[in-house]
């Protein structure tokens, strides 16, 4: 291979260094204490790239040095492109390892209540991946745009047989009244099903929810024990279908709510609200998934999140997560 004469003809990197200080400071001396270097060191090198290019760079006349024509020059084509590298390598040395995003989609109440308190933890994990949370209950069945927007993964009772794609199963339902330790305490007679009919009953209902085949309210719950709710009771129902707004009603003393455990569980163990009755209904027909395309599986942002999340999921909900039974 031919030489390079372009670069076996530059002159040596060092004393164009040398030579920039020395021209920017128009004296040896602080060009030498500017590149931590003596003063002889600086005069050495300018005088080889003299020699080299053939031409006197600086004029000299006892301590004080000007640059000469040829001098000017130089300075101005050295300068450049010594501010070129620099910039270049500062943003090279910058420039943070690139995020890997992933976007979720879920429920209003899985979020608030599940997803919310432990992302903290995620984020400590995996300080490179950026989630982003779509949350609706809206939770498109053939898994298209939501809101515009298109999700990575899902997490819902939406089980996806589409070619291309796979659900993991997470975990089961497992529902039981809830309501606050004060309203508890005014109703401390209450230890049995049929006793929640004389309570202030918070309703979830249907209306512009998914899944309306699967929807669990007050009289399907009792109902499922034995217990018919009559038609004189409806003054003492409140219904809406924001769970969220329920639970806080629940939280504030307003009423019974049905608790979903793995929406109510880290409240009833922080105090904040407390089970009515021991007894819970538990759907194991049909349970919650992580659905996501086939292709995520070697994506590493993906596979960071679902390890997180399945070992959260057996941690927190240990009762009702399907890899524990």
């Amino acid at each position: 291979m031919e030489p390079d004469q372009t670069l076996v003809k530059m002159p040596s990197l060092r004393a164009v260094k040398s030579f920039v200080a020395a021209a920017k400071y128009q004296n040896f001396t602080r060009a030498a204490e500017s590149l931590c270097v003596t003063q002889a060191a600086i005069s050495r090198q300018i005088r080889e790239l003299e020699f080299s290019l053939g031409v006197e760079l600086f004029q000299r006349s006892g301590r004080t040095v000007s640059l000469t024509d040829a001098g000017t020059k130089f300075y101005d084509a050295a300068y450049l492109s010594f501010m070129n590298i620099s910039q270049a390598a500062q943003r090279i040395q910058k420039v943070a390892p690139e995020k890997q995003e992933l976007s979720i989609c879920c429920t209003p109440a899985f979020t608030s209540f599940w997803l919310t308190p432990y992302l903290k933890d995620f984020f400590n994990q995996a300080p490179d991946v950026h989630i982003s949370v779509i949350s609706t209950s809206h939770l498109i069945h053939d898994h298209q745009s939501v809101s515009g927007a298109n999700p990575d993964v899902y997490i819902s009772k939406v089980y996806d047989p589409r070619d291309g794609y796979k659900s993991i199963p997470l975990f089961y339902d497992v529902i039981y009244p809830v309501c606050s330790p004060e309203y508890l305490a005014q109703h401390n007679d209450t230890n049995d099903v049929e006793s929640l009919l004389e309570m202030d009953l918070l309703d979830l209902t249907p209306y512009g929810r998914d899944q309306v085949a699967e929807h669990v309210d007050w009289n399907v719950w009792l109902k499922s024990f034995g217990v018919n709710d009559s038609e004189e009771r409806v003054e003492k129902y409140f219904s809406a279908n924001d769970y969220c707004m329920l639970i806080q009603m629940a939280t504030a003393g307003q009423g019974v709510c049905l608790g979903w455990h793995h929406l109510v569980d880290k409240l009833v163990a922080e105090g904040k609200l407390v089970r009515m009755t021991e007894q819970a209904l538990t759907f194991t027909e049909k349970c919650h998934y992580l659905s996501y395309p086939e292709k995520f599986e070697g994506n590493p942002a993906f596979v960071q999140f679902r390890t997180w999340l399945m070992e959260n999921l057996q941690r927190t909900l240990p009762d009702v997560s399907i890899a524990t039974h």
